[in-house]
């Protein structure tokens, strides 16, 4: 066979059976012009350690500044780095969605893109799923942040393990290590309220957690702004718990309950008339914003749109 015709069957055969990948790397990019090459040349520093075996995808959330370009010139250099670009921004977890639909790879890595996870804990991330495990976290044991983002964290994941009636470990974040079979269940799930780590949880794999350092954000300010994070809290609560409400029901219970038993000595009626119809309002609100969810949901419309790729 000459060199020519091998060069085709090697091509014909990779379009149409692929090739053994052992692990693929998927990064959601916003906003990451400045750190994006530092990024890749640390993955692939580190990545050769374990295999030549892989792919590093990343899914540009509708950047506003040049991490588009800079993926197609990595793309470019690289045939292992495989590069999407969403029509509009969709947010972090569609993007994290979208690269677990396109990676191939036995043992996938997701992380975000501003070097807070460390490219060099994938090793250690690896190491300790050959141990047996399909999911293995990244527990960040030190977090150089504010005071007010610490305590706001706290807030969120104290409220959010409430609703769920389980704890959720705040110090966990994105970066995990998951097996395919994993990868497989998470496509599977599809409702547009989407918080990646409390769908794997829900799966029930077998998970196991090493500490990490978190190094310093590499950009001054986070994507996610104080609105963004009330916005991903109450999307969050709202897709994985309905305690809202129960919570309802319970306190219209209790409320009835306290009106009979302040017959005898109401002496006010309109401020409680005023009081009762402000909760009638609030408990229809939150029966509304439940509503609104499910219709979204079942008008089945794609949970990303890709306007152009690097393939």
């Amino acid at each position: 066979m000459t060199d020519l015709k091998l060069r085709i069957f090697i091509y014909i055969k990779v379009k149409t059976e692929g090739i053994k990948m052992d692990i693929s790397i998927v990064i959601p990019v916003y906003k990451a012009e400045n750190h994006l090459v530092e990024l890749y040349n640390r993955l692939i520093t580190t990545l050769k350690l374990i295999t030549q075996d892989y792919e590093i995808i990343m899914i540009d959330d509708c950047s506003a500044d040049r991490s588009w370009e800079v993926i197609i010139e990595l793309a470019e250099s690289d045939c292992r780095v495989k590069g999407y670009k969403f029509s509009r921004n969709f947010g972090q977890h569609y993007g994290l969605t979208a690269g677990l639909d396109y990676c191939r790879g036995d043992w996938v890595v997701i992380m975000d893109c501003d070097l807070q996870d460390q490219p060099e804990e994938i090793l250690r991330l690896y190491q300790k799923a050959q141990e047996g495990y399909d999911v293995v976290v990244a527990k960040r044991h030190k977090r150089p942040e504010t005071i007010s983002n610490r305590i706001m964290s706290w807030s969120f994941y104290k409220i959010f393990s409430y609703f769920l009636d389980y704890h959720y470990d705040g110090s966990i974040g994105n970066f995990r290590i998951m097996s395919k079979k994993v990868v497989k269940n998470c496509r599977e799930m599809r409702e547009n309220l989407r918080f990646l780590g409390a769908l794997i949880d829900s799966m029930g794999f077998s998970t196991a957690s090493i500490e990490v350092n978190q190094a310093k954000r590499m950009k001054d300010n986070s994507s996610y702004t104080f609105k963004k994070k009330c916005k991903l809290a109450s999307e969050a609560i709202i897709a994985n718990s309905d305690k809202p409400l129960r919570l309802s029901v319970k306190l219209g219970c209790c409320i009835s309950l306290l009106a009979l038993i302040s017959i005898p000595v109401a002496n006010n009626i309109i401020v409680s008339i005023y009081f009762i119809g402000g909760l009638i309002i609030a408990n229809l609100g939150i029966i509304g914003i439940y509503l609104g969810k499910a219709f979204n949901e079942i008008k089945k419309r794609p949970l990303y749109i890709i306007d152009k790729s690097t393939i």
